[in-house]
């Protein structure tokens, strides 16, 4: 009648207590490792210069004064150093950042950025298209940037998210607006 018992108790019952607490643990553990994975991917890529687009924009800096862009618009390209050097020249110059900029632009060699944004070389994207002719906001695809110390990928660069965008503000979206066909 014991034995009985034992598969009539609740798995929780079953189990003995040091197990229990043993699990417990390790649900602890999954879920602080799952925090800590979170943060990092929140965290954005590591930069070679830490850069607050909430600081530059409190003071009246915009999208388009740094982000230029070009035809055909791929890119919203990254500002020249001579272009941060304007103001920091002058500006926070005893800042280790700021040095460093400094030596980049001595150097006339350009910061070596990495991108948060991308889409992949089989997708036909233009910034162009998208922001002047549509008049879609950078915050649209890349979030509130102006809120941000440090930039993340808020939005997926995916065929799904743009289709979504697409349908959202009745936008073609047959295939070849987008992808190679050759």
């Amino acid at each position: 009648t014991a034995t009985t018992e034992i598969y009539t108790l609740s798995l929780h019952d079953a189990l003995p207590i040091c197990t229990m607490s043993r699990l417990s643990e390790l649900l602890l553990e999954a879920i602080l490792v799952a925090v800590v994975i979170s943060a990092q991917q929140n965290a954005g890529p590591p930069q070679p210069i830490p850069f607050s687009h909430k600081r530059h924009t409190a003071v009246g800096v915009k999208c388009l004064d740094c982000h230029t862009i070009r035809k055909p618009g791929f890119l919203a390209g990254l500002p020249p150093e001579a272009t941060c050097m304007g103001c920091h020249s002058t500006v926070n110059t005893d800042s280790p950042a700021i040095q460093k900029l400094s030596e980049f632009h001595k150097s006339k060699k350009p910061v070596p950025w990495v991108n948060v944004y991308q889409v992949p070389d089989f997708v036909w994207f233009s910034h162009e298209v998208h922001y002047r002719e549509a008049h879609i906001e950078c915050e649209t695809c890349h979030g509130p940037v102006a809120e941000r110390k440090v930039i993340v990928k808020e939005r997926p660069t995916s065929m799904t998210s743009c289709v979504e965008c697409h349908d959202k503000n009745k936008a073609s979206t047959e295939c070849r607006l987008c992808h190679d066909m050759h």
